[in-house]
């Protein structure tokens, strides 16, 4: 309730006339058995036509002044709880923006995805109960109570008896549907993660044939999501009925001692109807607080979930207060750098790693798969931190840096080239908003991207599909260089960012991306040997550790282990 109530102290405004309109319906539902037990009794049985039509006058003003409530109090309702919802989205959206990979991996993506979309919308939901019914009913309820003891005091121990009953009812329900609607929402992550691995793999599927599997999986996530649905559902559904025979039994009771009352004549016909009417307004009320209050639980879930996001600090600092600006531009430093993933410290996927890069040096990595070559150049950015040791970039650690300022100095061309929906011109913009038409151009001719984007119908216009999927691989690789090319970086990070490309391409982008970075560090990981052989320094990986580092020609001479990847993809004349 702390995340609800935080968000609504921002709508004092309206919470102030939704509280006030909930006045005009408790006196429309409570002034009209009133006023009509007061025509019965005082017109109706004595013939007076003049009180019938006074009283009936004052039944019309009340109906529009609850009227008039009622519309604000659903304007009101409507407009705190719409803007609380984008509240929270855009505050969880702020929040996961800042998470590094580590938090990403603890609660998921697609966990995320819930959170943002349906459990801010059964936060919604709730608000709206209560806003509408949380209000009004307590206020209802009181004011009912307090009118059947005016009229009876004598009947009014029959309610009186059945709360006690009602009560028990609502907690019992409310206490059974909290770890149902944990259940619940966790199954719905399920699903979201079952839906997003499908779309995504959706080619591969396909391609070994594996629809059927898929499906059997997805029903699998959903049978249960449906198991579960179906439990809170049923105990949802039982309240009713109970509720409706407890209200039919007191009801029934009610006009047997009315009728006893009436008879000694010490109760009249109206104030029997009055009380009637408040008798069920006061129990109306109890149901629909009921229901407030059984929703609670699944509220509480969706809140502690969104808490979750919102209280979980980055391990990744943003250090505003960091260095911004340095004297120097381009110099990259490792010292003796060891990483860990969080929670595996005992187990190091990189040891021990130094080596230097000086602007207009090409600092290429190679080794097997899972030889860390990709994890290395993520600390650059700070993806992650080191676990032991320093990576300096211009003589600052990368700690010390102010985030932005640190990854301002950087172009990141990650292994798996990925492009936004929107037009070629606006991904390029992604390097640098305000770039003009002619630097654009400029960035796809080096990367070699020019030639098939002017073959295309609107040219820089073309629309992209999302995660740029109407694009080949290797387009999408080449305009992610020329995005990272316009921003003009200090340093260059290429993680296999070639290996889409057929070797003419991959020669051509080299040479010019050589002419390109000249005041650059430019760092490579590749799996293809033709790739790095010009670099300035090739880095040998195994298992985390450097086991080798030289040019092209020293490693065929030095490194057992680079000489068997240049074998596998070299000729014996270029060995030789």
């Amino acid at each position: 309730m702390k995340l609800m109530w935080r968000y609504l102290r921002n709508y004092k405004g309206l919470l102030l006339l939704n509280f006030i309109c909930v006045f005009g319906f408790v006196l429309i539902e409570l002034g009209l058995p009133t006023l009509l037990a007061l025509i019965i009794d005082k017109g109706i049985v004595m013939n007076d036509f003049s009180v019938v039509t006074y009283y009936g006058i004052w039944m019309i003003v009340i109906a529009v002044i609850g009227l008039a409530g009622l519309i604000g109090l659903a304007y009101a309702g409507s407009r705190i709880t719409t803007n609380i919802v984008r509240d929270i989205r855009n505050d969880i959206f702020m929040s996961v923006q800042a998470f590094s990979h580590s938090e990403f991996n603890q609660i998921g993506v697609s966990s995320l995805v819930t959170r943002t979309t349906n459990d801010a919308f059964q936060i919604m939901t709730f608000l709206q109960m209560v806003l509408r019914q949380g209000m009004m009913t307590p206020i209802m309820f009181i004011s009912s109570f307090i009118m059947i003891v005016r009229t009876s005091s004598s009947l009014s121990y029959v309610v009186l008896i059945a709360i006690p009953f009602l009560f028990a009812i609502v907690w019992l329900i409310a206490k059974r549907s909290e770890p149902l609607s944990e259940t619940q929402q966790a199954n719905l992550d399920n699903i979201n993660q079952n839906l997003r691995e499908n779309l995504t793999g959706l080619r591969v599927i396909r391609a070994f044939v594996k629809e059927a599997f898929q499906e059997k999986r997805f029903v699998k996530v959903n049978q249960a999501y449906t198991a579960v649905s179906k439990k809170l559902f049923k105990l949802m559904a039982v309240a009713m009925p109970v509720f409706s025979i407890i209200f039919n039994l007191i009801l029934a009771t009610i006009v047997w001692l009315g009728a006893v009352e009436i008879q000694k004549g010490s109760l009249q016909v109206g104030s029997l109807i009055a009380f009637i009417e408040y008798i069920f307004h006061a129990l109306f009320s109890f149901m629909l607080f009921a229901n407030v209050f059984m929703m609670y639980p699944r509220a509480a879930v969706s809140a502690e979930r969104i808490e979750e996001v919102l209280q979980t600090k980055p391990s990744i600092d943003e250090n505003e207060g960091g260095v911004t600006e340095t004297a120097i531009h381009g110099h990259i430093a490792f010292e003796n750098v060891t990483f860990a993933y969080p929670g595996n410290t005992e187990s190091p996927v990189i040891r021990n790693v130094s080596f230097t890069a000086e602007p207009g040096e090409t600092v290429a990595f190679i080794g097997s798969t899972g030889s860390g070559k990709s994890t290395l150049i993520q600390l650059i950015p700070r993806f992650y931190d080191v676990t032991k040791g320093r990576i300096l970039i211009d003589g600052v650690d990368v700690r010390d840096y102010q985030l932005r300022a640190l990854r301002k100095k950087i172009g990141f061309i990650p292994q798996k080239a990925l492009l936004f929906t929107g037009t070629i011109s606006q991904n390029m913009r992604y390097g640098k908003w305000n770039a003009s038409t002619k630097e654009i151009e400029q960035a796809t001719d080096i990367s070699q991207a020019k030639e098939f984007i002017l073959s295309k119908p609107d040219q820089y216009e073309e629309l992209l599909a999302e995660g740029g999927s109407n694009m080949s691989g290797g387009q999408k690789q080449r305009l992610s260089i020329a995005r990272a090319i316009i921003k003009k970086p200090d340093i260059y990070i290429f993680d296999d960012s070639f290996s889409a490309l057929d070797y003419q391409t991959d020669a051509r982008l080299r040479e010019r991306l050589k002419a390109e970075t000249q005041e650059a560090s430019v760092l490579i990981v590749a799996q293809r040997v033709g790739s790095i052989r010009h670099a300035n320094k090739i880095i040998v990986l195994d298992k985390g550790n450097v086991v080798a580092q030289g040019t092209h020609e020293e490693l065929l001479k030095t490194s057992e282990i680079y000489y068997a990847i240049a074998a596998s993809q070299l000729t014996k004349e270029e060995l030789a």
